[in-house]
């Protein structure tokens, strides 16, 4: 019977050690699930409202069972607790807090409860599993794995990394790329998710960043990170655009990439389904990058909008559809790699656009200052581009116009102030007439062309315009069918800046009363100490300054000589300090 019983809890920590070993999880755990199990079962004999607990010796596999009582100085479960007096008669030294253990007999399995321990043990080790396969893969993102496809279903492939298993969602995967089970698959862990259902590992072939970690391990420059790759933009199974650049002046990252003869970047497309891929040289500049980023279109001339961070890019008409692309892939690649939003018109497009800007300008003169075409086009010409610039411009900017002297300067510039004193009058009747009270004009930064645009949507007063945000203001841009849509703002054509726009919005937000002066931004140390050193020094008592001077005993004016002197400043600095 001896020898019966040794077998047996022999046999259980075998069971335990290989239960361990084929799971990957500690042996100890196991054995705590067993221990668990046992407990339920001999609750379920002895009584719920027991505290049993049971203990496997990990060395030999004996196991004890024991009823534990805490002892308390009220009792108020006897089945778990036992008073001091009670305790003192079991064992001397008890005391508050003291548990006591009884010997409970071993334990025998019914079916029943052979069941029950069963489940129990097969809950716990597959929590343990699933806790191990977290804590291995959850600082494992940004890294590609190897894997054997175990399953495709509706579209989402099911990988088999060995010791769990990832999940490559439709949109995650290579368009048009024919997947079976039993392939060998290399994907990019992007998200380790802790779900009720255990962990989730997300893999994705589609993923920009899988295209920067391939090239990492093709290319040894990238991996030493001697070549970096700020960008990449994908049409997944098609085309791609990827940035580099190099941080040893001798290295070349783009031939460096290629390899030779085209090996390196050849892995690359090769595993992805052959997808083309273009290496573009990264710039600081971002004209450079664009036109680098548009290749192998030839570009003839940019003009950038950094507010807006939108560029307009001037082609040859013979270069515009490879500038634009297939289906627009190569604009759109192109926009994805710099984040910058761009417009491709052609050099003819460009031409009579500036035509049509120019002839705007000239009938914009003749009719605002009762001039003939000519003097209109020369003053068109010199870049003058609206009636403010010629009416607050100084007047020699308008003389050394070719057949103009100081008197025609003079003239212009009074009816370029007739004019628009005329239209601040229209401007201010069509103001009142839409209900816009006087209260928004008295804002800093709003003029009277805003006051209008304010009555046409529908804001009238200080309030209407403390609740609205800057992009109410300037416009945004919204997503629609992949394409990005850019919806009007109510100042759309007043070339607001975003700091602006929140400056307005805040101001009228003081003049409400919903905030104060000193809600507002301050501005930056430097700028302060800046207004600090211009200010002048009329306030200064100096009679009381040498008084103080004296009675400490200083000379001020030596005092100032050699503070002058330290600075080091030549006489000319000198004469501009005192």
């Amino acid at each position: 019977m001896n020898i019966g019983v040794s077998a047996n809890k022999t046999e259980m920590l075998a069971i335990a050690r290989a239960v361990a070993q084929e799971k990957s999880i500690d042996e100890k755990l196991v054995l705590e699930a067993i221990e668990e199990a046992i407990e339920k079962a001999a609750r379920s004999r002895y009584g719920a409202e027991h505290d049993i607990r049971a203990k496997i010796d990990p060395k030999t596999g004996e196991m004890r069972l024991t009823r534990c009582l805490t002892v308390v100085e009220e009792v108020e479960n006897d089945s778990q607790q036992i008073s001091l007096e009670d305790a003192k008669k079991v064992q001397d030294d008890a005391e508050i807090g003291t548990v006591l253990t009884d010997e409970l007999p071993p334990l025998e399995f019914g079916r029943v409860a052979s069941l029950t321990a069963k489940q129990v043990i097969t809950q716990k080790v597959r929590e343990a599993e699933r806790e191990r396969q977290y804590e291995e893969y959850k600082d494992r993102v940004g890294e590609i794995v190897n894997g054997i496809i175990k399953r495709v279903e509706y579209g989402n492939v099911i990988i088999d990394l060995g010791r769990a298993e990832g999940i490559v969602r439709r949109n995650d995967a290579i368009p048009r790329e024919n997947l079976q089970p039993g392939d060998r698959l290399r994907a990019y862990i992007y998200d380790v998710r802790q779900e009720t259902r255990g962990p989730q590992i997300f893999l994705s072939r589609a993923h920009t960043d899988f295209m920067a970690a391939l090239f990492a391990q093709e290319v040894p420059e990238v991996y030493e990170g001697i070549i970096e790759i700020p960008s990449v933009a994908r049409d997944p199974g098609s085309r791609a655009k990827i940035a580099v650049l190099s941080n040893d002046s001798s290295i070349d990252p783009v031939g460096a990439c290629v390899g030779m003869r085209g090996s390196r970047v050849q892995a690359v497309v090769s595993e992805l389904a052959g997808e083309k891929i273009d290496i573009i040289p990264w710039s600081p500049d971002p004209a450079t990058f664009i036109v680098n980023a548009l290749q192998p279109a030839e570009v003839a001339k940019v003009v950038l909008d950094e507010e807006d961070r939108r560029i307009e890019v001037v082609v040859p008409d013979d270069q515009l559809s490879l500038a634009i692309g297939r289906r627009g892939q190569n604009v759109r690649l192109a926009s994805q790699l710099t984040g910058w939003s761009i417009d491709i018109l052609t050099e003819v497009e460009e031409s009579e656009r500036r035509q049509k800007e120019f002839a705007e300008r000239t009938g914009l003169f003749m009719n605002a200052l009762d001039v003939d075409e000519v003097i209109a086009q020369l003053l068109a010409t010199e870049g003058f581009s609206n009636v403010d610039e010629l009416a607050y411009v100084d007047p020699g900017e308008i003389a050394v116009i070719e057949g103009f002297d100081e008197d025609t300067a003079v003239e212009i510039q009074a009816r370029a102030r007739d004019y628009l004193e005329r239209i601040a009058t229209e401007q201010d009747n069509k103001r009142k007439e839409a209900g816009v009270e006087d209260g928004l004009l008295e804002i800093e930064g709003v003029t009277l062309p805003m006051a209008v645009a304010f009555g046409e949507n529908d804001v009238k007063t200080v309030d209407d315009l403390a609740g609205m945000t800057p992009d109410d203001l300037r416009g945004w841009f919204e997503t629609r069918n992949g394409e990005r849509v850019r919806e009007a703002g109510i100042l759309d054509g007043f070339e607001l800046s975003a700091e602006d726009a929140e400056m307005l919005i805040l101001r009228a937000r003081v003049a409400a009363g919903w905030i104060s002066e000193d809600d507002l931004p301050q501005p930056e140390p430097e700028e302060v100490e800046a207004e600090a050193d211009d200010t002048d020094l009329e306030g200064l008592d100096l009679e009381a300054l040498e008084a103080e001077a004296a009675a400490l005993g200083v000379d001020l004016d030596e005092a100032v000589a050699e503070d002058m002197n330290k600075d080091g400043g030549d006489e000319d600095e000198g004469d501009d300090r005192s």
